[in-house]
């Protein structure tokens, strides 16, 4: 399980199943029915990034979302995972 707590954080994630997959950019957006640049924004965890097109392409990559409180854990052990 892999923990995001920004914009950042599930781009790189989204952006680290994709080439697990060794997928482009493209191939994951023909898969998820979006844009190669809507792909590249949310890899980069820019703002604006409609929920939809995120949701799109967590299910094109086989992965699904799961909310749960808060650990207390310091900013640079959230950052150590990355």
């Amino acid at each position: 399980m892999s923990l995001s707590r920004s914009p950042k954080q599930l781009g790189a994630l989204i952006q680290q199943s994709r080439k697990a997959r060794g997928w482009s950019q493209t191939d994951l957006a023909q898969q998820a029915g979006l844009r190669q640049e809507m792909v590249s924004k949310i890899e980069a965890g820019q703002p604006g990034s409609r929920l939809a097109s995120i949701f799109d392409l967590l299910a094109a990559l086989d992965l699904e979302m799961t909310l749960a409180p808060r650990t207390k854990s310091a900013s640079a052990d959230i950052e150590d995972i990355f």
